[in-house]
């Protein structure tokens, strides 16, 4: 009778720890969901500012379409990415062409003393600083999570119930690799 109950204790333990661990991936995989919900927010409130500044820029310097369009289709890219890897390869275009646009609006005088200029840049600045807390959030969270997934006893749960490594979002630009030039 003594070692049926030990048994049977030792099987509750068992259990426990089991949902225990089980419960935790779920809401690891949970947090990471939710991350990247965020981002997927933030890039949208960036994609709504786009348009907008665009026309405004448009309304100064009309002679440069060839930004006006990469733009254009870089936003339009960005918006129909889905994936991480792919949504991060949007992104890069996305931001190179804003840079171009940015550019752009540096040589129009009027145009950077626009209020609504200033106003639409403003904006999106601070959209960009919340691009970038969201996926700095993010990428802590998959880290966690991949992490516990492979960690014993969690990855013998984790292969039980396909829980899988996520991707983290790295958007990379050539820009920032290159070492940036001084001239005097």
């Amino acid at each position: 009778m003594d070692s049926l109950l030990l048994i049977l204790g030792i099987l509750v333990f068992i259990a426990i720890v089991f949902v225990v661990i089980y419960n935790g991936l779920v809401t690891l995989r949970a947090r990471v969901r939710n991350a990247w919900a965020q981002i997927d927010v933030q890039l949208k409130r960036r994609y709504d500012l786009i348009p907008n500044l665009v026309e405004t820029v448009k309304g100064y310097a009309k002679h440069e379409r060839e930004v006006f369009e990469n733009v254009t289709k870089a936003r339009a890219a960005a918006i129909n990415a889905s994936g991480v890897e792919a949504q991060a390869q949007a992104e890069n275009m996305l931001s190179g062409a804003l840079k171009s646009l940015f550019a752009v609006a540096e040589n129009y005088p009027d145009l950077k003393a626009s209020q609504n200029f200033m106003m639409l840049q403003e904006e999106l600045s601070g959209t960009e600083n919340k691009i970038a807390y969201s996926r700095q959030f993010y990428n802590d969270s998959v880290m966690e999570y991949n992490i516990r997934i492979q960690k014993i006893p969690y990855n013998v749960i984790a292969g039980m119930f396909g829980f899988h490594k996520e991707q983290l979002f790295e958007v990379k630009l050539e820009t920032e690799r290159e070492a940036p030039k001084v001239r005097f």
